[in-house]
């Protein structure tokens, strides 16, 4: 296996290195399979097979006969397909999962199939091929409301819904695979990412295409509620960053702005992005159950600025104007008087 520098300022050299990205299509996913082919990487995205020919995100790679990135289509609930895919990579990040809080809550059961089982799946097949590193992803989810603030690393997890259950149970599937078998295995721990391919089912795409549909009143759940966002880009930066940091082995790792906002505030922030003049009311068939609710998530990122020398760069300003802008150019993509679960 290649040796990896845990030097901040010295990233991995990812020129020639295969790499898969699980859940490529994504938000977050396709983001870094940008970033990854921008770096040199040969780039095995692996997709959810659909029966249609629609290539999303991707669609850009998938036109450039030069592009590095080739699809492998299938479901990680299939171990054989999943082993097929990693199979002579140096590097896997893991970032299927069914994700959505409200769904959860109608079908907990998918939600064990896709985030448990297919992390096993992807774990066992990266110790069998004896790749360098698994990068994992989880969610800031996992902590449920803060019981002290700024959340550590190591802050107690909270199974607040049973999506956060379920990617409470993939990052110990994961991590068991670094106790048992010692697998270079790394757990990341986004902070409510956000940014331009993001879908309606969030909070800053669902303000940004009401607010851009011509709404006068916006239509949210809680407003109380703070979140900690990051621009997407600056995540993609922190998978790279902990994929090249030996330090970060066996841990769960923060990626954060350290900042938070209400939503609330948040809405009033897009409201002046996007140039648009609207209010905000309470609609109650987007809240959640009082129990289930996280009020506070605002992370401790040290462990990534010191372990890996990263740090967010895009300021909530920068960002909330740029996702403003993109879902302006792609209102079609989204239908703002419905509610997404």
């Amino acid at each position: 296996m290649t040796s990896t520098s845990n030097r901040p300022g010295t990233p991995l050299d990812w020129a020639g290195r295969t790499v898969l990205v699980t859940g490529a299509e994504g938000f977050i996913g396709s983001t870094l399979v940008d970033l990854l082919a921008a770096r040199g990487a040969d780039v095995r995205a692996f997709v959810h097979y659909k029966p249609y020919a629609e290539k999303g995100h991707l669609a850009h790679h998938l036109a450039d006969p030069h592009s590095p990135v080739t699809t492998v289509t299938g479901d990680i609930r299939d171990p054989g397909r999943v082993m097929d895919a990693v199979a002579g990579c140096d590097t896997v990040f893991h970032l299927a999962a069914l994700i959505g809080i409200p769904y959860s809550y109608d079908s907990p059961g998918a939600y064990v199939q896709t985030n448990v089982v297919g992390t096993e799946n992807v774990a066992e097949a990266c110790r069998r091929s004896s790749v360098r590193r698994l990068v994992h992803t989880s969610t800031s989810e996992v902590y449920g409301t803060a019981l002290t603030a700024p959340i550590t690393d190591d802050h107690p997890l909270q199974p607040q819904s049973p999506y956060s259950a379920s990617k409470i149970g993939a990052d110990m599937m994961a991590l068991s695979h670094w106790h048992a078998f010692e697998l270079p295995v790394t757990v990341v721990r986004p902070f409510n990412t956000y940014g331009p391919r993001q879908s309606a089912r969030a909070v800053i795409p669902t303000i940004l295409a009401q607010l851009h549909s011509g709404a006068r009143q916006i239509k949210l759940g809680s407003l109380t509620p703070t979140r900690d966002f990051t621009y997407v880009t600056d995540t993609a930066a922190g998978f790279l960053a902990l994929a090249d940091c030996d330090r970060a082995l066996g841990h769960s790792v923060n990626l954060g702005t350290g900042q938070e906002i209400s939503i609330g505030d948040l809405a009033q922030a897009l409201i002046s992005a996007s140039g648009r003049d609207a209010e905000v009311v309470v609609d109650p068939d987007r809240l959640r159950p009082t129990g289930s609710e996280v009020q506070r998530l605002l992370s401790d990122n040290s462990r990534a600025r010191d372990w890996s020398g990263w740090q967010p760069e895009v300021s909530l300003r920068d960002g909330l104007r740029r996702t403003s802008d993109w879902v302006a150019e792609h209102l079609g993509l989204f239908a703002a008087d419905r509610y997404h679960v």
